[in-house]
């Protein structure tokens, strides 16, 4: 009975240093969730869920995703600092605008 105990107690825990030899490194669809999820950071609700889907459903040598309007103005409105008046004005008209 002891042998038998200490057989199935020696293959429990090679199977266990298997598994942690496994888990040292992360596999491919791992390292994108890390990368999708970084980048999906600000994001909330279903703009969150559309852009994580997109993310992880993506190939590598995909194009970045398209901005929303909202995202555009955020980038739009960052770049016009220190731009005053019409100044401001036509270059986030042009800024917005631009594909």
């Amino acid at each position: 009975m002891k042998k038998l105990f200490v057989a199935s107690l020696i293959l429990s825990l090679s199977g266990a240093m298997a598994l942690t030899a496994n888990a040292a490194e992360p596999t491919a669809q791992q390292s994108k969730m890390k990368t999708c999820n970084a980048d999906a950071t600000g994001k909330k609700g279903d703009e969150r869920k559309a852009f994580m889907k997109q993310c992880l459903s993506a190939d590598a040598a995909a194009p970045a995703p398209k901005l929303t309007q909202q995202d555009k103005m955020k980038k739009c409105n960052a770049d016009a600092t220190g731009k005053k008046g019409d100044e401001r004005k036509s270059f986030m008209k042009e800024c917005l605008s631009a594909k």
